[in-house]
């Protein structure tokens, strides 16, 4: 049996150099890439508020569409709550984007000129039956504006809760026929018809005749 004193020395000799090797493979997380992660999930709250907003929805109207609670929407947005990655793919679904919008880094040089070729436009999601949405502009994270080509299918509303949101709306009646009420006014409107309103003025349309209407729709959202 060995003496008590003789277990340091054969640390000493057989030991330290294989831990001294082993030290710098544990080295201290980078303090960069931490702070770019954290900065990473905190725009995820603020993205999913802008692009919601931005497409009109109350926090109810995208719980119901996500099946995620208006609660813990609410709480995402302010940051106040880190989504998991099922919740995130709901809303992210549910928003019509892909998830990796949410957890992408800014580019340096944001894009200043989209261009989208005939027939190439994106679906948009809407919450609402009987609209058809296709994208003829550029990334929210981009510009203020967005546009789409909607088909509104006869019989078609906006429900009967009138909408309500920051921003503006644009709309240009392209064929069919449309009726919009905008507070207390009343617009049926046909082809080459225009209407132009603050969203945060009651609203709210329908499709009443028996064709599709087709329109190019612009909205506005606040900077």
């Amino acid at each position: 049996m060995a003496s008590p004193a003789a277990k340091p020395s054969t640390k000493s000799a057989g030991k330290a150099g294989p831990v001294s090797a082993k030290s710098p493979a544990k080295a201290a997380p980078d303090a960069g890439a931490i702070v770019q992660r954290d900065e990473i999930v905190n725009m995820i709250g603020p993205k999913i508020a802008a692009l919601r907003k931005a497409q009109g929805l109350s926090l109810q109207q995208l719980a119901n569409s996500s099946d995620v609670s208006a609660a813990a929407i609410h709480k995402i947005e302010r940051s106040g709550m880190v989504p998991t990655v099922t919740t995130l793919l709901k809303i992210a679904g549910a928003l019509g984007v892909p998830v990796g919008y949410f957890v992408a880094e800014e580019g340096p040089h944001p894009e200043s000129v989209h261009f989208t070729k005939a027939d190439t436009g994106r679906a948009v999601f809407t919450p609402h039956e009987g609209l058809a949405l296709t994208g003829i502009s550029g990334s929210y994270r981009q510009f203020q504006a967005a546009a789409a080509v909607a088909t509104m299918s006869p019989g078609a509303d906006s429900g009967s809760k009138l909408l309500k949101h920051p921003g503006e709306e644009l709309v240009f009646v392209l064929s069919g026929r449309v009726h919009f009420t905008v507070g207390q006014q009343e617009f049926p409107m046909g082809p080459g018809d225009s209407l132009h309103f603050n969203g945060d003025v009651p609203h709210n349309w329908r499709n009443q005749s028996k064709r599709p209407a087709e329109l190019l729709w612009v909205a506005l959202r606040n900077g």
